[in-house]
């Protein structure tokens, strides 16, 4: 599977209340929850992401609490795969059970930019800023994973 979009960066410890704050958390739906993300640390972050796009963070993306709802709003926002220096484990997890492809990177979460155009091959691990020529590795997910990724997360993979 390969995607290229266009770089949202943020810093460290962006944690799961920024990502959509708690006030919004009685909200079911996927469309009310992404015209909400990362409204406390960038509120014109919904008016700027096309689908297709990536986000990119330094160290312990996702901290905070346990909620799907930061992974659902991230993915439903447009945003087609997270890259930081490191993740939260819950989050890492959560991400994976919805689908939200993440990739762990420190590199390429330091060095790229937002707006730079960035391409993922999550086949092989390769990320390369398209903008700059640079080209990063991180580890691929194993087919498990990617199987769980590419049918939109753990229950649909189990139902297919």
């Amino acid at each position: 599977m390969k995607i290229q979009g266009t770089v949202h960066k943020y810093g460290d410890n962006v944690n799961t209340d920024v990502i959509i704050p708690a006030r919004y958390l009685n909200m079911s739906s996927q469309t009310e929850l992404a015209a909400h993300c990362m409204e406390d640390i960038d509120p014109d972050f919904v008016k700027k992401v096309k689908p297709g796009d990536i986000l990119a963070a330094g160290k312990n993306f996702g901290c905070g609490s346990s909620r799907e709802h930061a992974p659902i709003a991230i993915r439903s926002s447009g945003i087609s795969c997270v890259i930081a220096s490191s993740f939260a484990r819950i989050f890492y997890r959560n991400s994976i059970n919805i689908g939200l492809p993440i990739l762990e990177c420190g590199d390429a979460a330091e060095e790229i930019r937002s707006g730079d155009t960035v391409s993922v091959d999550f086949d092989s691990g390769v990320i390369r800023d398209e903008t700059t020529g640079k080209t990063y590795k991180a580890r691929p997910y194993p087919p498990f994973l990617q199987n769980i990724i590419q049918k939109g997360g753990l229950l649909n993979s189990i139902r297919k």
